[in-house]
């Protein structure tokens, strides 16, 4: 759909670690409509490659809408891409509160042909599986999009 559209994608990930742009760079041929992917496990990643807000990782966390947003829309700026996915969340086994508790994971779009959006996903499992889930929940809401 991607190439069809001449679209490049471009991933901004965290909680799946580069889980994602290995998954896409399986498909044959993803080089012609796979951009680059950006793995900013830690908020000064987030910060010096995207651009997110130091302010809006203080304010709202770094699993949160706001930085899931900002990141999508970061890889968006810092890229050739006209479409991008950005995941954060806690894939545990530790990390996880009352408030963020384990398996809650953000995924936001942002692109040049419609207004960012994000997407609350609460996962199950232990932190192979969140992660697997994350990745293959955060395509099928990018083919649902296009």
């Amino acid at each position: 759909m991607l190439k069809d559209k001449e679209y490049k994608l471009v991933t901004a990930e965290s909680c799946t670690g580069g889980g994602l742009a290995y998954a896409i760079t399986h498909i044959d041929g993803s080089s012609q409509w796979f951009d680059r992917g950006f793995v900013t496990y830690s908020n000064e990643a987030k910060h010096e490659m995207l651009a997110v807000s130091q302010q809006i990782i203080a304010t709202f966390g770094a699993v949160s809408e706001e930085v899931a947003l900002a990141m999508a829309k970061g890889a968006l700026a810092k890229s050739q891409a006209d479409i991008s996915i950005a995941v954060t969340g806690i894939a545990g086994p530790t990390g996880g509160t009352a408030e963020k508790p384990i398996g809650i994971v953000w995924l936001a779009f942002a692109s040049k042909h419609f207004t960012a959006k994000a997407v609350l996903l609460s996962l199950q499992g232990n932190r192979a599986h969140i992660r697997e889930q994350a990745i293959l929940l955060a395509l099928d809401h990018l083919l649902s999009l296009l």
